[in-house]
């Protein structure tokens, strides 16, 4: 019997040993779509020999209800925007990156290093940043597009012909910005102007969608998209005749970050995985290919020349201040997700 016993304690401990092992070399990533190169998994697993798994989301939100149905302890790494960082950490889903726990913490651009979405970068390291505004098909429409009018109150030329984000920040911050009313406001009447102006907006709407926003540009099947600069500026490279507004009454800007997720399963393993990409030689590799920004010091020497003249990266004179997708609190948050909501129907 003890020898018995004996046995299945050396199979338990040699089963526990293979686990350990098999835990020490993954890591399970939650990522945007269409946002990191495979060329750079397959090199980090290559001088690591973590092997990467990713799941892919398409809006801040639907990956925060994602981890809250269930998928906490499952991922070790998300990469939420700005504003769901702040969002992510008020509601327990962060864990805290202890000083000295990221060797290459300071190549971090000091203009991105103490955020106030994550003060002093405690859960989270940059990824990229860049502006959320609109495309328009020149083909289809020649007048001048530098105002939110055209997502709003489009001329009859485009009624019908555009696509907005699936993404309830990024909409409704665009729609603030054209009201010129405050992103949380509590007064009612411009709540239901709001409310009524989205509504009436919508009957001018084709479709929401996030992961093919440069898909339907390039097609032709929108002539109009809400849509991030660097995809506005692949949507014209794959040849789609389209250029990327910076409206007066101003843009969307975001940073996405990387981070740690409480109850990673492989926690040492994503750490291993933002001390790697906070070499400027490999977060290069995600800008030249998604065609945002870095907060990498250090990053420029990597990137391609061509990336500075794109037009998206550089607004124009009369362009509207770019700003960040603020946090609401509770009571005005449920009183926009209800506009939402209804905006969807």
């Amino acid at each position: 019997m003890k020898t018995l016993l004996k046995s299945s304690a050396a199979v338990l401990a040699l089963s526990l040993a293979a686990n350990a092992a098999a835990a020490e070399g993954k890591l399970v990533l939650y990522h945007w779509f269409e946002y990191m190169p495979q060329e750079l998994l397959e090199k980090f697993t290559a001088e690591t020999g973590i092997e990467v798994t990713m799941d892919t989301y398409d809006s801040n939100e639907s990956m925060l209800a994602t981890l809250k149905a269930g998928g906490m302890g499952t991922y070790d790494l998300a990469v939420p925007g700005d504003y769901m960082v702040s969002i992510m950490a008020g509601e327990g889903l962060l864990d805290t990156i202890a000083e000295g726990e990221l060797k290459n913490k300071g190549n971090i651009a000091p203009e991105w290093a103490d955020p106030g979405f994550d003060p002093g970068r405690a859960s989270s390291i940059p990824y990229q940043w860049g502006s959320t505004s609109f495309a328009v098909n020149r083909d289809a429409y020649d007048g001048d597009i530098q105002t939110t009018s055209i997502l709003f109150e489009p001329p009859a030329e485009l009624s019908g012909k555009i696509n907005m984000l699936d993404s309830q920040g990024e909409v409704m911050a665009m729609a603030s910005l054209h009201m010129g009313i405050p992103q949380c406001s509590t007064d009612r009447e411009q709540l239901k102007a709001l409310n009524a102006m989205l509504q009436q907006a919508k009957q001018h709407w084709a479709s929401f969608n996030s992961d093919t926003a440069k898909e339907v540009l390039v097609s032709g099947d929108a002539a109009v998209g809400q849509i991030y600069d660097g995809f506005a500026a692949k949507a014209r490279e794959e040849g789609a005749n389209v250029e990327y507004a910076y409206p007066t009454q101003g843009y969307v800007a975001w940073m996405d970050n990387v981070v740690l997720l409480k109850d990673a399963p492989n926690r040492d393993n994503a750490l291993k995985f933002m001390d790697f990409l906070l070499e400027p030689e490999n977060i290069a590799v995600v800008t030249n290919y998604a065609q945002y920004n870095a907060g990498v010091a250090g990053v420029s020497a990597f990137l391609d020349p061509a990336l500075a003249a794109q037009p998206e990266k550089n607004p124009h004179a009369d362009a509207g201040e770019g700003v960040f997708i603020e946090v609401c609190d509770q009571q005005t948050q449920a009183v926009y997700d209800q506009i939402w909501t209804n905006l969807k129907k």
